[in-house]
């Protein structure tokens, strides 16, 4: 307010021509692919009756069929490896398990004969103990997409909701902005006042308290939107309740964090021989728990080693072979989709939480009881559609050109002219090819909802 400027002319540009470019592609779309399935597709589709299509609904329900169809393809395979108990007396019993250097084997004879091996000469002998300083880093400033990635992950909210209540402390004047991509906060930013409100607090007004005392000194990010702070807490909140409470706990926790100090420790690792095998046990004493005191969802805790120096030997309590098998990737969960989503550039912060609603209640695809996305036959057989004509519809390669097109109109490289003209050209030739091919996407279809 202080030093008044003009708009950025040619960021308005850029979103005037995202505008007539979502509008015009998504009508577009959604008019054809509803007019022609709408009757024969009716029972799947909902009350509405209606298939749309939007330039990032539609990558994001890819990603949603990319994972599911990753764990269908996904084959299991046996493994074995070896590993080492004993239990150290001195002072006090300590069980420790030493780790196979090689990991793993898929070949149960050749592990077979590395175990015997080890059992016929089983004296384990210390070959290498390492001390070296560890920190665990504090988190970086809150921006959205990481509000919404912890608030789905922690405390099971969606992003749609999570930005609901957000929008709603925000105008209580709770909290800033939270609508940001910034992971920084300004040099001169007025940090010790924030920290002042929240030092009466009974539940993190002490840490605070140190905080001040220290000197604030917070964790510098990388993203900058030039126009708002990372979100943090404005006031002390005394009356919030329910999911409210969650939300502004979950912002004020961070902030706390972000301001203090790393966690640090000292890691110790020991290496032992046995009949040329190599073993390893990992331990930890934190020295100092920095921003852990106030930041319960990160956890590092000490694991204790016995003092052994290089040349020790041992006979272990055990050596044995196990057996397991690979395990698939699991369905997305809410904030896997997000980070997929801010990774391609697909969305910003504000429409994340919209396109995942979007696709949901599209009925594209579902949530399964434990949270995680499974495509639904609609959202299935479109996609497969769409690949069977050898398309990218559903890959976010499309969106990702267009938003680098866009950012070419903010920084001045190009026209909006030029940019409206080449992304209608792009999708028109897009078009074209969908409508000759609408009898293949109509087969993908009737494959799918009739499984």
């Amino acid at each position: 307010m202080r030093n008044l400027q003009r708009p950025d002319e040619r960021i308005s540009r850029a979103v005037e021509c995202r505008s007539e470019l979502d509008l015009r592609i998504g009508a577009a779309f959604t008019r054809i692919l509803t007019m022609r399935f709408r009757e024969r597709f009716g029972a799947f589709l909902g009350a509405k009756k209606l298939l749309s299509y939007g330039s990032c609904q539609f990558p994001t329900l890819g990603f949603v069929v990319e994972r599911y169809r990753e764990i269908q393809r996904f084959i299991r395979e046996d493994f074995w490896r070896l590993c080492v108990l004993h239990t150290f007396t001195s002072p006090e019993p300590l069980p420790v398990e030493f780790l196979w250097q090689r990991v793993r084997l898929f070949d149960e004879p050749a592990c077979q004969v590395l175990l015997d091996m080890c059992r016929a000469s089983p004296r384990a002998r210390v070959v290498n103990v390492t001390q070296t300083p560890r920190s665990k880093w504090r988190p970086l400033p809150l921006d959205t997409v990481q509000l919404e990635k912890l608030a789905s992950r922690l405390l099971k909210i969606t992003a749609k909701q999570t930005m609901k209540i957000a929008e709603k402390l925000y105008s209580q004047g709770l909290i800033s902005y939270p609508r940001t991509e910034t992971t920084v906060f300004p040099t001169h930013f007025h940090l010790p006042g924030l920290l002042q409100v929240q030092a009466g607090d009974a539940r993190w007004g002490a840490f605070a308290q140190r905080v001040l005392h220290q000197g604030p000194n917070p964790r510098r990010g990388t993203k900058s939107d030039q126009a708002h702070p990372p979100i943090h807490p404005i006031k002390h909140a005394t009356t919030l309740q329910g999911n409210e409470w969650r939300i502004y706990e979950l912002i004020t926790r961070p902030f706390l964090a972000t301001c203090s100090e790393d966690a640090k420790g000292q890691e110790t690792s020991i290496h032992i021989d046995i009949a040329g095998e190599r073993f390893h046990a990992e331990g930890l004493v934190v020295t100092e728990r920095g921003y852990l005191e106030v930041y319960p969802y990160d956890k590092w805790e000490s694991k204790q080693l016995p003092v052994l120096p290089v040349g020790h030997t041992f006979l272990p309590a055990s050596i044995e072979m196990l057996s397991g098998q690979t395990a698939a990737p699991a369905l997305l969960s809410e904030a896997d989709l997000i980070a997929l989503m801010d990774k391609h550039g697909i969305g910003t912060d504000a429409t994340h939480a919209e396109h995942i609603e979007t696709i949901q209640e599209r009925l594209y695809a579902g949530m399964t009881p434990e949270r995680r996305f499974m495509p639904g036959r609609v959202g299935m057989g479109l996609v497969e559609g769409f690949d069977a004509i050898n398309h990218s519809m559903s890959r976010p390669h499309l969106r990702a050109q267009l938003e680098a097109s866009l950012k070419d109109i903010c920084d001045g490289r190009r026209s909006k002219e030029a940019v409206l003209q080449e992304q209608t050209d792009n999708y028109r030739a897009v078009f074209l090819q969908v409508r000759r091919a609408l009898d293949t996407i109509s087969q993908a279809l009737g494959r799918c909802t009739q499984l």
